[in-house]
């Protein structure tokens, strides 16, 4: 869009030419069920993602083969079975700059080398169980450049093991930490009763009984008795990820600007 402006000021194109152009750049058209927002990432700064469940095999691999203007793109929920079942039909050009991660069942496809941005994330996890979701807001977070400094099963069943793990990511200089939990999902409240900075909660669909598929660690979040954190829905690491890029970047944008 700068481009185009750019060349609307210089009076290279018309207001009538500029206006066709953004417009064709918001939206690329890909068949009946495929508008694709090819802009995103320049409107609001966090990296281009296509949700894997719900979508034909046909209608991901439309997307991933045929989109042209997107440098960096994420393919989330797209488990093992089903990136194997799809690999063998997207193009070799397209292949060669892709990475899956089978335990955060994430396809990036990176066609130009990402930009390192400031500021750094920490990532805890209550237990083994949860770091799937964690690694989908690590990739998140490393897609749109960011520095990732993770701790994983370090929950308050074993709180003795967190503590000192507070003090790593501290002594790291983390801008924003992410906890992720499920059973009673208490993780959040513990961290941000002793830190100082936002704190993201993500529950996780990891546990049983009347703590089933995570709705008992999201209402424990929300109902949280340590102010001021940021709750995510239930397994939503790229939410989680996606929030904590946009706190970074306000902060970037202050200091920027000398604030």
């Amino acid at each position: 869009m700068r481009d185009i402006l750019k060349k609307l000021i210089e009076g290279e194109i018309s207001i009538d030419e500029a206006e066709n152009q953004i417009k064709i750049s918001h939206v690329q058209e890909l068949g009946e069920n495929v508008k694709f927002d090819s802009s995103r990432e320049n409107r609001i700064g966090i990296p281009e993602a296509v949700y894997a469940r719900g979508k034909t095999d046909d209608d991901l691999l439309n997307i991933i083969n045929n989109i042209d203007s997107v440098n960096n793109l994420m393919i989330t929920k797209l488990n093992e079975d089903r990136f194997n079942d799809i690999k063998q039909y997207i193009n070799k050009d397209v292949l060669k700059n892709s990475n899956y991660s089978k335990i955060a069942s994430i396809l990036t496809i990176n066609n130009t080398e990402i930009k390192k941005s400031k500021g750094k994330v920490g990532i805890i996890t209550a237990g083994t169980a949860d770091v799937p979701i964690a690694e989908e807001s690590r990739i998140t977070l490393e897609q749109a450049g960011y520095s990732v400094v993770k701790t994983y099963d370090v929950g308050v069943a074993g709180i003795h093991r967190l503590i000192d793990k507070i003090s790593y990511l501290l002594n790291e200089k983390v801008d924003v930490i992410i906890t992720l939990a499920g059973m009673e999902g208490a993780l959040p409240s513990v961290v941000a009763g002793i830190v100082d900075m936002p704190v993201i909660a993500v529950p996780t669909s990891t546990g049983y009984g009347v703590g089933e598929k995570g709705f008992i660690a999201l209402f424990s979040m929300l109902q949280s008795c340590a102010p001021g954190i940021a709750t995510m829905n239930i397994d939503n690491g790229y939410g989680a990820g996606v929030y904590a890029i946009t706190i970074l970047k306000q902060i970037e944008k202050r200091v920027n600007e000398g604030f």
